[in-house]
């Protein structure tokens, strides 16, 4: 095991090691293989934050795949972190970062396999304290709460270093862990809560009646940090603290361009809790990805919608003159340029992802996608103009208000979409693929589609089998689709409470096995995934606060139904500070 873990390490560039005397050790852990939790920015800058500062000793930790969980079974042995091979157990913090919901069955893992207690009531000490954060636990950390001592709610940049600073002030001799972390709680700002220090009630339907705080001087809400890192106002622009070949982007430097989006698309979560919207400085972006390049040629740009960012043919321009490389996380139809394209062309990029996400005008009008279907459809004569780029189309079916007619239109929208490419590079006598990447969508916390329920299983394996068949019929297409049971988990993970936790530890001791869990649980999970939610209902994840009106995520999923667009968000509607008006310049 040790020579694994120092094979990796060898091919790694920018790690630290720090010895541990007088410093909180911290083992920040990836619930997922080193190889995605290596390709994920939140992860590497919450790395460098943390060993930016002297009186941390921050190390990582994966879930073993492999070789590695081979080894791991037949020895039994605790697991280790990365960087100095010590048990995590013997760590002040064991810090999970969630991205995505679908992997919280492996922090359950991890833990049993770090032989540290899995539930929180079970561990009395203060340390080793198991705390989370990332974009999934601040939309709803409540299917976890009896796993976790303390979540961080919202962004790293502003809740990251109050959080240490407060534990520091514990030592060197902490109390019982109950008291620090009512102390804790007590003294945070924002971004900080304690499962433990709430009581859920529930009314006889089984819906959320009341939750509250056990005593005094706990918040009844937590206001989740939000960083202005990447604000216009200045700040630091995230990048990759570490480099490696063993990843998804192989030795690439990930550069983060902006921050949230302020399109206000009602089925996107991460558009609605990083707001307000931010771009990050040109002379900013520009520094950023000039100490890039002195580190390796490939650079990575991150925003929600990259063709979106202001400059970005002058900034990519910049990269390929100093013969870089670059590739794009996602580019949006109506904002391609030419320009961007050339860029692209240039840098060697082989693929480009556009997301319609519906078929039909009238359901993107659902979603305020602000994208018609001849957008799509110029979009993709433009690039199909400038070279054999394989376009990467993504979908989702079980959307709000969803017919049968929407889903004929994806195959109409893909068949169009086709012949304009043969059009357009009929000269070259070439011409770039079609791949169809088509999810189930999943109502997400703080969104206009939360009270929503989840489209029933077999309606979308109907939908996939439909599509699966009109597309066959279609040359030089491929589609992917995801697994509809494994989006009804998703969905159960990511709008249930507390009382998903005991099926989570069930699916733990049963190795996965969800039909016998969900057959035995006191509560249908179907309460969940399937109920619509009134308009005044108590959800489980309306303790937090990120500023975002409850009213206005109303009025918009009542323009929905109504298939009616809105603006751009505009101060005094949905952000309580009104920075949104003043970057975006709307009023």
């Amino acid at each position: 095991m040790v020579s694994l873990y120092r094979a990796i390490l060898a091919r790694e560039k920018g790690t630290v090691i720090k010895d541990w005397g007088g410093r909180i050790a911290v083992a920040l852990v990836y619930p997922n293989s080193y190889r995605i939790g290596m390709s994920n920015l939140g992860f590497q800058v919450v790395y460098r934050i943390l060993n930016e500062r002297d009186d941390v000793a921050a190390e990582r930790a994966f879930l073993p795949e492999g070789q590695e969980m081979s080894l791991y079974l037949q020895t039994g042995k605790p697991l280790l972190s990365l960087e100095s091979q010590s048990p995590l157990r013997n760590f002040h913090l064991i810090a999970f970062s969630l991205s995505f919901e679908n992997d919280y069955p492996n922090l359950l893992k991890i833990l049993e396999m770090a032989k540290v207690s899995i539930l929180a009531e079970e561990r009395s000490e203060p340390f080793p304290m198991v705390i989370a954060g990332g974009v999934a636990a601040f939309l709803n950390p409540e299917p976890l709460a009896p796993f976790v001592d303390c979540f961080l709610l919202g962004e790293a940049e502003a809740s990251l270093n109050p959080f240490i600073d407060l534990l520091a002030g514990f030592a060197p001799r902490p109390p019982p862990k109950e008291e620090m972390l009512k102390g804790l709680a007590a003294r945070a700002r924002k971004g900080l809560y304690v499962p433990s220090l709430y009581q859920p009630e529930y009314h006889e339907d089984g819906t959320l009646k009341s939750f509250l705080p056990k005593g005094n001087g706990i918040p009844e809400k937590i206001r989740a940090a939000c960083s202005d890192s990447t604000a216009e106002a200045g700040g630091e622009v995230a990048v990759s603290a570490i480099t490696t070949p063993d990843t998804e982007f192989s030795d690439m430097v990930l550069v983060e361009l902006g921050r949230g989006c302020g399109r206000s698309c009602r089925f996107c979560a991460a558009g609605y809790v990083y707001r307000p919207p931010r771009t990050g400085r040109a002379e900013a972006l520009r520094e950023a990805i000039e100490k890039a390049l002195r580190r390796t040629d490939r650079v990575g740009l991150l925003s929600a919608a990259v063709s979106d960012t202001p400059g970005i043919e002058a900034l990519t321009e910049f990269i390929t003159e100093r013969g870089g490389h670059f590739s794009v996380s996602s580019l949006r139809a109506n904002s391609l340029t030419k320009g961007l394209l050339v860029q692209l062309k240039r840098s060697g990029q082989k693929s480009l992802a556009i997301a319609p996400e519906a078929g039909s005008d009238r359901l993107r009008r659902v979603l305020n996608k602000h994208l018609t279907r001849d957008q799509i459809v110029e979009a993709v004569r433009l690039i199909s103009r400038t070279g054999d780029f394989t376009i990467r189309l993504y979908f989702m079916l079980g959307l709000p208000t969803e017919t049968k007619e929407d889903v004929y239109q994806i195959h109409d929208l893909v068949k169009k979409i086709k012949h304009h490419m043969v059009k357009e590079s009929a000269s070259r006598g070439r011409i770039g693929q079609i791949k169809l990447s088509v999810n189930c969508f999943v109502p997400k916390p703080f969104t206009p589609f939360q009270w929503l329920p989840f489209d029933p299983v077999p309606s979308l394996k109907e939908k996939q089998r439909w599509l699966k068949r009109s597309m066959s019929k279609e040359g030089g297409v491929k589609v992917n689709f995801d697994v509809p049971k494994w989006a009804y988990l998703q969905a159960l993970l990511s709008r249930g409470d507390r009382r998903v936790a005991p099926m989570l530890l069930k699916a733990h001791q049963w190795e996965g096995d969800w039909p016998r869990v969900f057959r035995s649980s006191k509560v249908n999970p179907d309460f969940f995934v399937y109920r619509p939610r009134e308009a005044n209902e108590l959800l489980p994840w309306d303790f937090i606060d990120h500023g975002i009106w409850k009213g206005h995520l109303r009025r918009e999923f009542d323009l929905a139904l109504k298939a009616q667009e809105s603006d751009v968000c505009r101060v005094g509607e949905c952000y309580r500070c009104g920075v949104c008006s003043r970057m975006n310049g709307s009023a």
